[in-house]
């Protein structure tokens, strides 16, 4: 695939990812990915240093749907929002089935009582195939924080 097209693919599966997340919309967030998924959150270091340890890590789409559901009705923890600041994707390889793409992003978070900061920076390593249908889907995303300081509210995937 044109390199231009695939980038642009990339950035409008990235643009919608973040906007289902900021506009408190997560029941789409495991639509994003494939069925058989890994999701990580980890720090750099960890990254680095090729350890497993993960802030948050789901095998599979329906643990994703898990994790939806006790945000909405299990989990407690105060309310707040999250604006996405995305790079352009970078292709690392493409062999025609499957994209190794690198974005680099910010989130901003707002709380309910209006205090905003910046919660989290780091870099998506994303393996990326496509439906029959030609949708770009999440076979792989690592989300490799750049702090290993987190913050104990992590409860809404980045």
């Amino acid at each position: 695939m044109d390199e231009m097209v695939l980038t642009y693919r990339l950035a409008r599966l990235n643009a919608r990812y973040a906007r289902s997340l900021a506009d408190d919309r997560l029941e789409e967030w495991p639509g994003y990915f494939e069925d058989k998924c890994i999701y990580r959150v980890t720090t750099r270091e960890n990254h680095t240093d090729g350890l497993a340890g993960s802030l948050i890590y789901a095998s599979s789409k329906g643990m994703l749907e898990d994790r939806v559901q006790a945000l909405r009705e299990a989990n407690i923890y105060e309310r707040q929002g999250y604006r996405h600041l995305l790079g352009m994707p970078h292709i690392a390889s493409d062999d025609g089935a499957v994209v190794k793409a690198e974005t680099d992003f910010v989130v901003i978070r707002t709380m309910r009582t209006g205090q905003t900061d910046l919660f989290a920076s780091g870099i998506y390593l994303d393996t990326v195939a496509s439906t029959p249908t030609g949708e770009l889907r999440l076979k792989e995303r690592v989300v490799v924080c750049d702090s290993s300081r987190v913050d104990t509210l992590l409860a809404v995937p980045l």
